[in-house]
């Protein structure tokens, strides 16, 4: 079957707990499922921006058990069957490759896979668009794997980077280039020279490929955790699938699809056929709170709130409280995030630390405030 031939299908995975985003995101209603930013949730906002592209027979969801019949809410039009759910976590390797396996019986062939988190933001969608159609034909290329590349602006620490290699080459209006190296989160300093040397980009976890090329390189590089998905894959649509799921989903190699084929891939010497595409697109991870702030504010130094506010004396503060009146006077820089049960105050600055607190209640075994 030719590129051409196939058909692409989207698979969101949508399993993330959201602990960043406590007291507002709990274990049955994550980050993805809640309205962060704008009036739609962030799972939503995704399938809505690749509606033009994907029609909802072809739209996947990867979640977990706790999460599923949420997820189906907010994905009404997708096919019930496509929305996936892990009887345990076991990262980005496992959740693309169970994804994979439906796909294998359900295409009756080979079938493109875009595969795009549930919980990022993107302004400009019509752009971001016409860069998943790029990446989709640089994909449909046998063996080819493909991920898009944010271009950074600021030296971050945070996130992994993809270095570009070559003068690249256009495809469908975008510029594709092969990848030298993965490299983790680096030092600030680190960071600092590769924002400089404009080669790196932010791993935004956008990926691409056949499904045939995943499961190959899945085959070469985790050998059990195929092994184990295509005996699963022989009991899809059939009764014995659940109980043959919750016995070997747990068993898979707990690893992200990034450590566990793409980084090996691009040190390949034989060839390289991994390629990045920048996508300039106004993305954002929503990693924080604070990131939150920086997205909604229009100016420097603005008040972000939810519902009514008096301000005097304050500046830089995101106070999310919408049934309750909000008076900030003489406070500068805070996060305030309060819920039915629970009121977060911190500095924006520290809005990294607030799964910090996820973890204490769970240490205290505080079902109820998680």
């Amino acid at each position: 079957m030719s590129g051409k031939e196939m058909k692409a299908h989207a698979v969101i995975l949508a399993g993330g707990r959201g602990t960043r985003f406590w007291p507002r995101s709990r274990t049955r209603t994550p980050k993805q499922l809640l309205n962060i930013v704008g009036e739609r949730t962030m799972l939503e906002q995704t399938v809505a921006r690749l509606a033009p592209m994907f029609p909802p027979g072809r739209l996947w969801a990867v979640t977990n058990g706790e999460q599923a019949a949420a997820v189906r809410r907010q994905m009404p039009r997708a096919a019930a069957r496509h929305i996936l759910a892990e009887p345990k976590g076991r990262n980005t390797a496992a959740a693309i490759g169970l994804a994979a396996a439906h796909l294998l019986r359900e295409a009756n062939g080979d079938a493109l896979m875009a595969v795009l988190p549930a919980d990022q933001f993107i302004r400009d969608a019509a752009r971001y668009r016409r860069i998943v159609r790029a990446a989709l034909e640089v994909a449909a290329r046998p063996g080819a794997l493909v991920v898009l590349g944010i271009p950074p602006t600021r030296p971050e620490t945070g996130y992994g980077y993809v270095e570009s290699a070559g003068r690249g080459e256009r495809v469908a209006g975008a510029r594709v280039y092969a990848v030298r190296q993965f490299t983790e989160k680096p030092s600030l300093m680190r960071a600092r020279q590769y924002v400089a040397c404009r080669k790196y980009l932010w791993n935004a976890g956008m990926f691409f490929w056949r499904t045939a090329t995943f499961l190959e390189a899945l085959e070469r590089h985790l050998p059990k955790t195929h092994a184990a998905l295509m005996r699963l894959a022989e009991t899809i649509g059939t009764p014995r699938y659940e109980a043959a799921l919750r016995r070997t989903y747990p068993q898979l190699e707990s690893i992200s699809v990034d450590y566990a084929i793409l980084e090996p891939a691009s040190r390949d010497p034989r060839h390289n056929r991994v390629f990045v595409l920048p996508a300039e697109v106004g993305w954002s991870d929503i990693g924080s709170w604070a990131s939150v702030y920086e997205l909604m504010a229009g100016r420097r130094g603005e008040n972000v709130s939810a519902g009514l506010t008096f301000a005097l004396d304050a500046e830089g503060n995101f106070l999310w409280s919408p049934d309750k009146f909000v008076a900030a006077i003489g406070v500068r820089n805070l996060v305030v995030v309060e819920t039915r049960d629970a009121l977060l105050i911190c500095p924006r600055e520290r809005a990294q630390d607030v799964g910090r607190v996820v973890k204490w209640l769970e240490s205290r075994g505080a079902r109820a405030l998680l």
